[in-house]
């Protein structure tokens, strides 16, 4: 028996009142501008590849910042100064009997003893407002963040989620999974499937909107989001679930490596947030003691890598961006899994940019995300391909283009 997900068991991450932000931005610039300023310095003394970095002003003042953060908070001990990155890292609450943006939300606990949890999200007429419900497919997100920052609760992430359930519609769910180095490989991994499997047993003991149809769910995660939607796809082919079919990934610019030094990573040095130093220190504290960037984790197309050729794999589109340090290793799975017989997409969403898909300023980028996943969605994917024609420039309206 269905319920409203008003009346469900509910995780409670804090939210940051609005004097309480002011309060930790004011803190923010006393503290940390010097660095920032430090950090613009240094981003323009290193070697840089020859293509110019197109981003907002907004957008490239809030990647210094991350970036700068990120880096103070990462100790050399391999842990992570949780205080000092909840200066920034600003939550936004469930929305459960007022919808914001046209879009229902509520926190759902899945394990309370590893405060497991996701945040749905529901459009409005899906049925928990009295409204006409219409089939719905399902699409469970996964945030990035390097394994080590960020949660569901983010407000960008929050704001990201809702406008998916808006636009396309779909029945959202955000997963806020455990976080190293505090929980090492496999927890992220774990918690993922572990959701998905909650939902199978009974539509998530009734939390899900009687409209949210099982049989048409579709993973979806940036970054180290992308890779565990992956790794949880895998796990959900060989687990043989009743309810749940999983029928789609969205990969957005998925969070990849090895010990091999890509070409991509050799050359695009000095752009903010994704470096070569960060990522390693990333894989660091999240792999097991002794393991290497060959880890199938890591290298999910390398020597160690799984074999899926006999997997229900669902179909992939792969987003990857021209200045990200990571796209030769993202391209190498999008033809991995052509090698394995798996239909994918790789879609090279915009030459001059690296990763600003979820910050101010970068709302046009968003937009066209949401668009394009949706093909995906709806069963109208175009043939992406290695041969694809990038977008030289982000294109002055926020339609589909169809390589």
């Amino acid at each position: 028996m269905t319920t409203h997900p008003t009346n469900q068991p509910r995780a409670t991450p804090i939210p940051y009142p609005r004097n309480s932000a002011i309060k930790n931005l004011q803190l923010f610039h006393l503290i940390f501008t010097p660095f920032l300023l430090l950090s613009f310095v240094n981003m323009s003394n290193e070697t840089l590849a020859p293509a110019k970095l197109v981003i907002p002003w907004r957008t490239r003042l809030v990647l210094a910042v991350l970036s700068v953060v990120t880096d103070m908070s990462r100790r050399s001990d391999g842990t992570i100064n949780r205080r000092l990155l909840n200066l920034l890292d600003f939550k936004s609450s469930p929305s459960p009997n007022k919808p914001v943006r046209s879009v229902f939300s509520s926190d759902i606990t899945v394990d309370p003893t590893r405060n497991l949890w996701f945040r749905l999200y529901t459009p409005e007429n899906s049925g928990v407002d009295g409204g006409d419900p219409a089939s719905l497919p399902v699409l469970i997100f996964f945030h990035g963040g390097g394994f080590s920052f960020l949660s569901a609760a983010s407000s960008t992430y929050d704001a990201v989620c809702r406008r998916f359930a808006r636009r396309f519609p779909a029945i959202v769910l955000s997963v806020d999974y455990r976080l190293t180095p505090e929980h090492r490989f496999p927890c992220q991994y774990d918690d993922g499937f572990d959701v998905l499997r909650f939902l199978d047993n009974n539509r998530a003991n009734g939390s899900l909107p009687p409209n949210a149809d099982l049989s048409k769910c579709f993973l979806a995660g940036d970054s180290a989001g992308a890779n565990l939607a992956h790794h949880v796809a895998v796990r959900v082919c060989r687990a043989g679930f009743q309810n749940v079919k999983v029928i789609g990934l969205v990969s957005i610019q998925p969070y990849f490596g090895g010990q091999e030094r890509t070409r991509s990573e050799l050359q695009l040095v000095g752009y903010p947030l994704v470096s070569v130093e960060r990522t390693d220190w990333c894989w660091k504290v999240f792999l097991p003691d002794g393991s290497d960037r060959d880890h199938p984790a890591v290298n999910v197309s390398g020597p160690n890598a799984e074999d899926i050729s006999g997997l229900d794999f669902p179909d992939t589109i792969v987003f990857v961006c021209g200045l990200d340090p990571l796209q030769d290793w993202q391209r190498r799975y999008y033809e991995w899994l052509k090698r394995s017989g798996k239909k994918g997409y790789l879609d090279r969403v915009f030459k001059h940019v690296s990763r600003i898909l979820y910050l101010p300023g970068s709302t046009l980028s968003l937009e066209n995300y949401s668009r394009r996943s949706k093909n995906l969605l709806t069963g109208d994917c175009p043939g992406y391909s290695l041969t694809s024609k990038p977008i030289a420039r982000p294109p002055s309206y926020c339609g589909v283009v169809h390589h």
